[in-house]
């Protein structure tokens, strides 16, 4: 119980640093390139772009607080993204075909997830091989349908959930903060929230208190999938095509973004709120690097690098916990 608090209030603290961080991006960027970074523009492209990684950080936080982790959750958005395209296309791009495509790729994202699941909870196979595997086999498949060029000619209409505003707020940025209160009300305030951190911190134990670790595998990595699918739907909606190599660069950032967050990388610990805000850092940070047009292998080298300082920085903290 005492390690427990200990880490809940390092998160805390954590999300004061990543808050912090935001108001000083904010100053200094104000004060380099006023009238481009604070335009509405901007900031609407931003609230886009982060929609998009950012509901894929949400399925690897769930992943993550429960001992394991997503890799395929990009390869789950393309495949879905591509199903859902496929379907509007063959349909012959009614409204009607949006709505069953739509429908589709949550299906084909949840099923994904459950086969993740069904693999790493029944199987036990590691989750870094399993996700790492399906990753490729959902890029395969996505391959498949696509022939290698991307997907085009959707509904003209279905490219508003991507590029759309409501009120002046990007439709996709609505989507995200739906997305941000499901899973926080389901790590808060259900038994679900309650046993995926408890197997996440020990899974022996959970199990022996009359867990059901398989059931909440299969929950965790079919609401993963879920989440992968509307980040793909989104993708696909903002680009108004499907291709299976989209946002190549969102396993390393939601990964990034996760443990940045605070997340425990060994399970059982972790916050939506912690994880929303360093969404929001990487995000002007990018945006930072573009308008003051800093090189984009620097900017994955940059990425790269944080990951590692992040990951070395919560192995001597978690050291120095148990020493004490």
């Amino acid at each position: 119980m005492n390690k427990i608090k200990t880490s809940l209030k390092g998160i805390d603290r954590n999300s004061t640093t990543l808050f912090s961080i935001i108001v000083i991006i904010f100053a200094v960027m104000s004060i380099l390139a006023p009238k481009t970074f604070l335009s509405v523009t901007n900031l609407q492209g931003m609230g886009i772009q982060f929609s998009e990684f950012g509901i894929l950080a949400m399925g690897m936080l769930l992943a993550m607080i429960s001992g394991g982790i997503d890799l395929s959750l990009v390869g789950i958005a393309n495949l879905s993204g591509i199903v859902g395209s496929f379907v509007m296309i063959e349909m012959g791009g009614s409204v009607m075909s949006i709505f069953i495509g739509i429908i589709a790729a949550i299906l084909v994202g949840s099923l994904c997830g459950i086969f993740n699941g069904l693999l790493i909870g029944y199987l036990q196979i590691p989750p870094m091989l399993v996700t790492l595997c399906g990753l490729q086999l959902y890029t395969g498949l996505g391959l498949l349908i696509t022939k290698g060029p991307a997907l085009i000619g959707l509904p003209p209409a279905f490219s508003v959930i991507g590029n759309g505003t409501l009120l002046g707020i990007p439709i996709a940025l609505i989507i995200f903060i739906l997305v941000v209160v499901f899973v926080s009300y389901l790590l808060n305030s259900t038994k679900y929230g309650q046993y995926v951190r408890f197997m996440g911190t020990n899974s022996t134990a959970s199990r022996y208190s009359g867990i059901n670790n398989f059931k909440v595998t299969i929950c965790t990595y079919g609401i993963s999938g879920l989440l992968g699918s509307i980040g793909g739907i989104i993708m696909a909606s903002h680009y108004n095509s499907a291709k299976s190599d989209y946002g190549t660069s969102y396993t390393l950032l939601t990964l990034l973004i996760v443990v940045l967050g605070g997340t425990n990388p060994n399970g059982g610990y972790g916050k939506v709120s912690g994880v929303t805000l360093a969404i929001i850092v990487l995000q002007l940070i990018s945006s930072a690097f573009n308008i003051l047009r800093v090189n984009s292998f620097i900017k994955t080298f940059v990425w790269g690098v944080l990951l590692l300082a992040i990951m070395v920085r919560a192995h001597f903290l978690e050291k120095k916990q148990l020493a004490n």
